[in-house]
This record gives structure tokens, C-alpha cells and sequence, in this order.
């Protein structure tokens, strides 16, 4: 039956390839490199990698400190990271630079997966989260390639879907060697869509071993005494369409009685960076880019990240921080990261991304979630109001995440026992 889905994935190849065209209008790295996702390459890569693929910029910011720590304890073995998207390639780039290779995954047919696997002949596969390849995984049973699915979630949507399709997910998962879960809940899933009980271990999220180095703190502090000095900042991070006119609008409506008040906005895409710049003038604000090198005066209203790979510092710059993604139905995005630099933390209602984090940190009150604009600006008012408050937020965030780390540790013993047989 696998041959059905491949026929199918081979007839739908030129909309996918007007998919990248049509995106790449706005974002132009679309259009690039479309030969690697078909594993057609240019020069030669090393062979024998440990291999990891991450979808995008949040998996692979969860990535790196299990792959730095790989390479510590592998100083001979060469990483490949792979991604699909530009901005999780970019991200690879600017933090791994040189010590890894990456190219983006392959589309998922038989021709580009066995090109892929000949140019690189991985020694282990590790997938983050929630990706499942037919044939991907296939050839992996094919070649002997331990696989393994690493902070795997699964949501109750993603699951029933599978369901419907046991003829393809069952085999794909039969080449799985170990699905180590996030949580009970999301082992109990793959387990439902056809995962052996044998092969499913709950190890926890790794995106609680969150890395906030001394430097990137005292950066934050840097940025604030050099761009927001005397503001009080709030942080809208990862921002989406429709979610930067409501905080647009509570500002407006909140600024006359805290004067001092400074919006910060990083939207979560960077072909958005120009659309939130004219909606901000739009609005009759006074906006700074980040890219502008000026700082905020006393008339800013608006600070604009046009700019990736900043935000820990830029909450460690902030007073209050909002995670986006959460005041549309996007499924949320990660609270953690602002958690453990220190600040506030507050999200909407829609966290099904991040649904047991959420409701773990609301249960030790370690965060706010707020389902309205009414709930925001009543939240905003009380955190600047209250500086006791704001840091019993704080301290409460970071024992949340401090409670909860030790996934990566947990995980590379595991894959160190097939890497060192391969070596």
C-alpha cells in the first residue's frame, strides 16, 4: 500500500512545487534550494552521520543542546540537521554554523529518500516530535538505520487522523526503534495509532533543558539600558496575522495611564516583518525598526524585531512578555524560553501545541493566561503596578522549568548506545 502513497506523493509534486513558488513570492528563500528536496546535490557530503531532523525554528532551538552535547561525547562523528523550512534553516546556520551539516529534508518519495540516504548513509536517525515519513522510514528499516522519534507529541487531532490510515502508519512505525514520548498522554497516543507498547518510552520535553548562557542575560540587560531605558517594556513575542492589531489596540487604549509604556513586537515570520511595520503606521505609531540601529525615544511606541534569532535577549530586555501564536488558533508557541531568562510570562487561549505545559505552569501559578483583550489589559495594569508581583512570576518560572529538565540526558544515553556501535 505504500506504493499507492507514493504514486500519489509523485502526482502531486508540481503543486508542491507552486506551493514553493507562490510562497517564495514573499519569502524569496522558498524558491532556493528546491534541488535538496529532492536530494539533489551539488558536492559530496561525509558520510556515516548522526542525523536529526527538526521541521522548523522551535524543534531545532530544542535540538541544539542535545546536539552540542552529542558532539562533546562524539568528537569524531559528523551531525547532519536537517529542516523543511527556510527560517529552521537559518536558525541552524547562525547557531551551529560550521559544526554540522545541513541541507533540507527531501520530499517524501522513494527516488529523493534513496538519494538522500546514498549521499549520507546516517549511522542513527532521530526525528523531533511528531514527523511520521512512510517512506522515510522504510528506507531506514531498509538500510538498517536505528530510528528514533525524540520529544514526540501527538495531538488527539493528529492521532484520530492517523487512525484512518493503519495500512501506511502501522509499517512506518514498525521501523521505529524508540518513540520517546513528552508525556503519558502522548505515549498512550502512538500507542493507539499502532506503536508498539515496547517501543514507547515516556522521557519528557527537552525543551525544558532550555540553554540561557550568563552572556545572553547581561546582553538583555545591555539592550535594555542602551534601547528601552526608563520604559516599561512589553514583549509581544512570535507574533501571527491578526494577533498584532489586538495588542496594537490595547496599547492605545492602556498608554494614556501608563505613559511609560513601550511595545515590543516580534513577529514569528520575517515575510510578515514589512506588513506589521505598515499596520503599525497605519495606526498612527510611531515605530523603530530593529534593523535601524536607533534606540527608542520618549514618543515610540512601537520597537519592531525585523530581525531572527534574538529573542532570548530580548526577553531578558523586557518587563512583561506575551508568547503569540496563542491569541489566534495557531496551537501556541513555546513559553519556556521567557520563562527561564526571567520575565513574566503570559499567553492566550489557544495553547494546543503546548496544552500539558500550559496547564502544568497555570497549576503552579507560574504564568498568566488571559482569554480576552479584557483579561490583558487587567493583567498588564496589575504586573506594572506591582514589582513584587512580577517577580514571584518570575521565580515561579524559572523553578518550572528548573523541576522539569533532565529529558536530553535521559535521551542521549539512549542513542549513545547505537552511536557507539556504529563507531
Amino acid at each position: 500500500m505504500r506504493a499507492v502513497y507514493s504514486s500519489l506523493f509523485y502526482l502531486l509534486v508540481p503543486f508542491i512545487l507552486f506551493r514553493l513558488i507562490w510562497r517564495g513570492i514573499k519569502a524569496p528563500a522558498y524558491r532556493r534550494r528546491w534541488r535538496e528536496r529532492f536530494a539533489l546535490y551539488n558536492k559530496k557530503f561525509p558520510h556515516e552521520v548522526i542525523w536529526f531532523h527538526a521541521v522548523s525554528v522551535g524543534e531545532a532551538e530544542a535540538l541544539f543542546p542535545l546536539a552540542r552535547r552529542l558532539q562533546t561525547q562524539h568528537p569524531d562523528s559528523r551531525l547532519l540537521i536537517t529542516t523543511m523550512t527556510p527560517t529552521g534553516s537559518a536558525r541552524v546556520k547562525a547557531v551551529m554554523k560550521e559544526s554540522v551539516e545541513h541541507v533540507y529534508l527531501p520530499y517524501d518519495i522513494p527516488s529523493a529518500v534513496n538519494r538522500f540516504m546514498q549521499s549520507f548513509k546516517p549511522k542513527i536517525a532521530v526525528i523531533m516530535e511528531t514527523e511520521i515519513w512512510p517512506n522515510l522510514f522504510a528506507y531506514c528499516g531498509k538500510n538498517k538505520i536505528p530510528l528514533y522519534i525524540i520529544n514526540a507529541r501527538l495531538s488527539e487531532k493528529s492521532a484520530r487522523s492517523y487512525q484512518k490510515i493503519p495500512w501506511l502508519i502501522h509499517p512506518a512505525l514498525a521501523q521505529v526503534k524508540l518513540i520517546a514520548a513528552q508525556t503519558q498522554k502522548d505515549a498512550d497516543r502512538f500507542l493507539a495509532i499502532g506503536a508498539a507498547n515496547e517501543n514507547v518510552e515516556t522521557l519528557g520535553n527537552i525543551k525544558f533543558d532550555i540553554e540561557i548562557p550568563p552572556e545572553t542575560l547581561l546582553q538583555g540587560r545591555q539592550l535594555k539600558a542602551d534601547l528601552f531605558d526608563k520604559r516599561f517594556v512589553w514583549l509581544i513575542a512570535s507574533t501571527h496575522k491578526d494577533e498584532e492589531i489586538l495588542f496594537i489596540e490595547i496599547y492605545k487604549q492602556i498608554k494614556q495611564e501608563i505613559p511609560e509604556l513601550l511595545l515590543v513586537i516580534v513577529p514569528r515570520h520575517p515575510e510578515r516583518f514589512l506588513e506589521v511595520k505598515k499596520l503599525c503606521e497605519q495606526q498612527k505609531l510611531k515605530v523603530v525598526l530593529r534593523t535601524s540601529g536607533e534606540k527608542t525615544l520618549k514618543h515610540t511606541d512601537v520597537y519592531l524585531v525585523d530581525t531572527m534569532g534574538e529573542l532570548k535577549p530580548l526577553y531578558g530586555s523586557s518587563d512583561v512578555a506575551f508568547v503569540g501564536g496563542s491569541m489566534v488558533p495557531v496551537g501556541g508557541h513555546n513559553i519556556l524560553e521567557a520563562a527561564a531568562v526571567g520575565v513574566p510570562v503570559m499567553f492566550g487561549p489557544y495553547m494546543a501545541n503546548f496544552k500539558e505545559i500550559a496547564q502544568e505552569v497555570l497549576k503552579q501559578d507560574a504564568a498568566i493566561q488571559c482569554r480576552n483583550k479584557d483579561d490583558i489589559v487587567k493583567t498588564i495594569h496589575a504586573l506594572q503596578a506591582d514589582p513584587l508581583y512580577r517577580k514571584s512570576l518570575t521565580e515561579k518560572g524559572k523553578l518550572f522549568v528548573l523541576q522539569n529538565q533532565g529529558a536530553i540526558a535521559r535521551i542521549s544515553d539512549i542513542l549513545n548506545q547505537d552511536i557507539i556501535k556504529a563507531e
